[in-house]
Order: structure tokens, then C-alpha cells, then sequence
């Protein structure tokens, strides 16, 4: 088995409960996450006033030294600057990217696209795909969701992760559950932000962060991946999300016998 830790983190373009932006507070939970894949939604890209124009992909990459994936939703003309004014998805990976690809999503309202990436673990290569899927409409997220399946071609550990803005068991993400398992119902050890005696403890809410109502931020594995753990983290000083962490074991790969047909 090769061990992954994966965390999904949609970071509000660094602009905590308290309506600052600061993007260490969300480096600083990201970095004791200490995760070889980080999966992150509404990051912004010399976007605006709002994240104080900065380039907030390349400074997470940069401050948690990571390789940096970048796919942007919302791509539009800078105003008298050099830089494109962008939004979207981000993977930061530990592990070495062999290959990486964007995808633009159906729907209307607001643009959705989906990263997918590959990097290589000593158990073989892993495929993850990042994504934020419709805020506003169940018929486009289940559209989303089709085509986010679509990208899983052949056999191989594949996981999806990101801001899915439904419940893992609302019927547009039905889809999902043809070829692949939600992590926080296999996780033999679940943890979240609950207090102890909560009714909603163990339910791995992450939104809103201060009193999380709704599961809407997930990761869902292919049968060649184990999850050992999950973890709902606490996000609630540097986004309006909690971060949620997996811990993942892939199997290794049998070798190929000498002289087999390739």
C-alpha cells in the first residue's frame, strides 16, 4: 500500500469570518494539514480589491512549496495591467504532476471547470480531478457531475474531490455513485468540528464554517483506493469553509510479467 493525504478546501478567496483577507491564516491551516495533494476552490488570481490583487495560487504553491495546477473559471482582461484577472480551482501537489488538463463544465450563471491531474505515488499513478460545482441549479450540477465522471477512462486509483454544493446523497450526484464511493462514509476514522454532544457531530459538516449546516465539501475514491481516515478541519478564520482532510492508501500495482503483451 502507498499512503496519500489529500485535503479539499474551498478558501473564499482568503477572506475569513471576520471579512479580512489574509492568506496565511489559510497557508497556516493548509501547512499543519501537511497534505501531499491539496484541492482548493475560489482562488483568486490578481482577481481584485477583494484579495488585494495578489496572485494567490502562486503564493500558497510557493509559501507550502508545492507544485502549483492551475484552472480558472472566470478568465477576463486586466484593467491597464499585464495580469488576467482570474478565479477558479487550484491543486498544490507534493508528489510529482506527470500531467494536467482543464476542463470547462456545463451549465449557466456563474463558469465551472474541473482540473484533472495525475501525479505519481509509489503505488502508480493517481488521477485526481478538483472541482466547484453550480451554486444555483440542481439540473446543472448533475450535468457537471456527468461530465466530471466522464473524465475517468480504464482502471486506476481515481479521486474526486472539491465544493460540490449538494449533500454526497442529493439526487444530481447520484451519477457519482456508478463508479466511485464518498470517502466520509468509508473512513474507518471520521473526526469534525462538532462539539461533543452535538446532534450533528460526525456528520462531516464544512459549511458554514461557523456553524456548519450542510456536507457539501467532498472527496469520493474508485474502488482502487482505501480511505483510512477523514477529517472536517477547523477553517473557520480563513474561510466561510472548513477544509476537509483524507487519508488514503492505494495498492501497489502487480508488475507487468516479463515478456507480456503491452
Amino acid at each position: 500500500m502507498s499512503a496519500v493525504r489529500l485535503v479539499t478546501f474551498n478558501v473564499h478567496h482568503g477572506v475569513g469570518d471576520d471579512g479580512r483577507h489574509d492568506l496565511a491564516r489559510v497557508a497556516r491551516v493548509l501547512d499543519d494539514a501537511d497534505a501531499d495533494v491539496i484541492c482548493l476552490q475560489e482562488v483568486d488570481r490578481h482577481f481584485g480589491g477583494r484579495s488585494e490583487h495578489v496572485d494567490q495560487a502562486l503564493l500558497l504553491a510557493e509559501a507550502l512549496d508545492r507544485e502549483l495546477v492551475w484552472s480558472p473559471s472566470i478568465d477576463r482582461p486586466g484593467s491597464g495591467e499585464s495580469h488576467r484577472r482570474q478565479y477558479g480551482n487550484a491543486v498544490l501537489s507534493r508528489l510529482p504532476v506527470r500531467g494536467s488538463h482543464v476542463h470547462r463544465l456545463p451549465g449557466g450563471g456563474e463558469p465551472r471547470s474541473a482540473v484533472h491531474v495525475e501525479v505519481a505515488t509509489a503505488a502508480g499513478p493517481l488521477q485526481v480531478v478538483a472541482t466547484h460545482l453550480s451554486s444555483g441549479s440542481a439540473a446543472d450540477r448533475a450535468a457537471q457531475a456527468a461530465a466530471v465522471c466522464a473524465l475517468r477512462t480504464g482502471e486506476g486509483a481515481w479521486v474526486l474531490a472539491g465544493d460540490l454544493n449538494a449533500d454526497a446523497r442529493a439526487a444530481e450526484l447520484r451519477v457519482l455513485r456508478a463508479g466511485l464511493a464518498d470517502a466520509w462514509e468509508l473512513a474507518a476514522d471520521r473526526r469534525d468540528q462538532a462539539r461533543r454532544f452535538s446532534l450533528r457531530g460526525g456528520r462531516g459538516l464544512t459549511h458554514p464554517a461557523r456553524r456548519p449546516r450542510v456536507r457539501i465539501d467532498q472527496v469520493w475514491v474508485s474502488p482502487e483506493v482505501t480511505v483510512t481516515g477523514a477529517r472536517v478541519l477547523d477553517g473557520s478564520t480563513s474561510s466561510d469553509h472548513h477544509p476537509l482532510l483524507v487519508d488514503l492508501e492505494l495498492r501497489v500495482r502487480p508488475a507487468a510479467a516479463p515478456g507480456a503483451a503491452g
